[in-house]
């Protein structure tokens, strides 16, 4: 198969998951337009049965309650649908690796503190730049970071390491919480794929998706009542001209 005929057989796959996308976003924006009628509706029906006097109106409220949660939920899970189905055009840019991890550590650093999470980097400095859409991948980083508090309910420790490979460059969280077995390993990025109660299983396949999108990769490795280590590995281009921007459309799931 020619380069030619390889190019058109990779444009014709981006344009069918496009489709794909765009029919899936719609059907998403299609399911909120009613929840947003019903959770409105909840509220109100929550405000009248504020102070219930009899027996009838706290089963009432409490089942109002249930419906809000759900809805709740419910939203939850569109929003991140949403996020994972949507077709990206990546901005790539030179970026610091190392500035990116400590700019999100700094927004999760109060919220891990109070969850008993002692943060601890260790970045290698004079690393080579890479090339970043830097909100898809802070999007990403932050997924990975919400994981890690999350196994860690008890708090612990969340080391970050950067450092040079020969492709580029490679990042490691690494937790000391509950771990996962082999099951939980196979499926941890697959689309809806959840082990907490009330997740919607998106969030590390979303990660996944958008480090693939940099021609990164992610890897993962546990043990139960050890913890968890995840690594992305990022290429560095051989030689970026100044001021260089590339934009790059997303390609389909592998």
């Amino acid at each position: 198969m020619s380069s030619v005929d390889l190019e058109r057989l990779n444009q014709e796959l981006i344009d069918r998951y496009t489709e794909i996308a765009r029919l899936a976003g719609g059907l998403a924006h299609e399911i909120k337009n009613p929840l947003s009628t019903i959770r409105l509706n909840m509220d109100l029906l929550a405000e009248e049965f504020a102070n219930p006097e009899t027996p009838k109106e706290r089963r009432a409220l409490a089942k109002v309650r249930v419906v809000q949660r759900e809805c709740q939920r419910l939203q939850e899970l569109l929003d991140s649908f949403l996020d994972f189905a949507k077709v990206r055009r990546y901005q790539f840019k030179p970026t610091d690796l190392n500035q990116v991890v400590r700019q999100v550590l700094d927004l999760y650093r109060a919220k891990l503190q109070q969850a008993g999470i002692e943060v601890i980097d260790y970045l290698t400095s004079d690393l080579p730049l890479v090339l970043l859409d830097r909100e898809a991948f802070e999007s990403a980083l932050s997924n990975l970071i919400i994981n890690a508090e999350q196994a860690m309910p008890n708090g612990g420790q969340l080391v970050v390491r950067t450092y040079c490979t020969p492709e580029g460059v490679a990042l490691d969280l690494i937790d000391t919480g509950c771990g996962m077995d082999e099951n939980t390993l196979a499926h941890i990025f697959d689309a809806f794929f959840s082990t907490k109660k009330g997740g919607t299983g998106l969030g590390l396949p979303t990660a996944k998706k958008i480090i693939e999108g940099h021609g990164g990769t992610i890897e993962v490795q546990s043990e139960v009542g050890t913890g968890t280590q995840f690594t992305i590995r990022l290429p560095a281009p051989r030689c970026i001209p100044a001021n260089h921007s590339l934009e790059r459309p997303e390609l389909p799931p592998s």
